[in-house]
């Protein structure tokens, strides 16, 4: 959610290959704030979104996917609108706990669709993302589970899931955390944000006690098992007063 301007947007990451550079963006939201690591097998459609250009983190990963079909990824056009004409830098990796571990499967992406909606404004020293879906077409078809999306209906908590940062000046975590957040209604958003909040496609979620951060961002925001939003932008990470906001699906 919110990250210092060099890394919550586009990160300039040097040498695409001997001749060239590529612009690699970083996440927007951090790993689950007060969340509880949690094993990658207890959610097999989850994938963390990465570059070998992206050296700062394991596994170059620097935002989250879901998988909704074998070879569609759901995510943040925040985290990839950068490259929409260079999928090859990119790669989608799945089942690792801990991005430093060396299992998991490895996927290249093929191709990246942006919601031709997508724009930002400013909040503060933010980015304010509107619109904010992509969706990646991998190379090829992955034999997993996928995960639905769906409406909040009237709940009052959800789940975010991701490996980025436990707090705003944590910068290296890598294991996938999860935590429940509160559902906080249109109205806190707007209250902290004014205009920069639409509720015609954004979500309010979270508190200082359960909230997302660096590295979350384009991960799920799950309703029963369902995923109602993604991670996207916020002020900060975790403050009074300013709750998280999550592109809705």
């Amino acid at each position: 959610m919110a990250l210092p301007s060099l890394w919550r947007r586009a990160a300039l990451i040097a040498a695409a290959a001997a001749s060239a550079s590529a612009l690699l963006p970083a996440a927007s939201a951090s790993a689950v704030v007060h969340g509880r690591a949690v094993p990658a097998e207890r959610y097999p459609w989850l994938g963390a979104v990465g570059s070998p250009f992206f050296f700062v983190r394991p596994a170059g990963q620097f935002c989250g996917a879901a998988l909704t079909a074998p070879d569609k990824m759901l995510t943040a056009a925040h985290c990839v609108s950068a490259v929409r004409g260079l999928p090859g830098v990119l790669k989608v990796t799945f089942g690792r706990s801990d991005l430093r571990d060396k299992g998991g499967e490895t996927v290249d992406v093929k191709s990246v669709w942006v919601d031709p909606r997508y724009h930002e404004t400013k909040f503060k020293t933010e980015d304010v993302e509107h619109h904010d879906l992509a969706v990646l077409t991998l190379k090829r078809g992955v034999n997993r589970p996928t995960v639905a999306t769906g409406r909040p209906g009237d709940a009052r908590e959800g789940e975010v899931v991701g490996w980025g940062t436990t707090s705003e000046t944590d910068w290296f975590n890598t294991r996938l955390h999860a935590a429940t957040v509160p559902l906080r209604g249109d109205a806190a958003c707007a209250a902290a944000y004014g205009a920069s909040y639409d509720a015609s496609d954004m979500l309010c979620a979270g508190s200082p006690k359960a909230d997302t951060c660096q590295f979350d961002s384009g991960g799920p925001l799950l309703v029963n098992g369902r995923i109602v939003a993604l991670t996207s932008w916020a002020y900060g990470c975790a403050r009074p007063g300013y709750p998280g906001v999550y592109a809705r699906v």
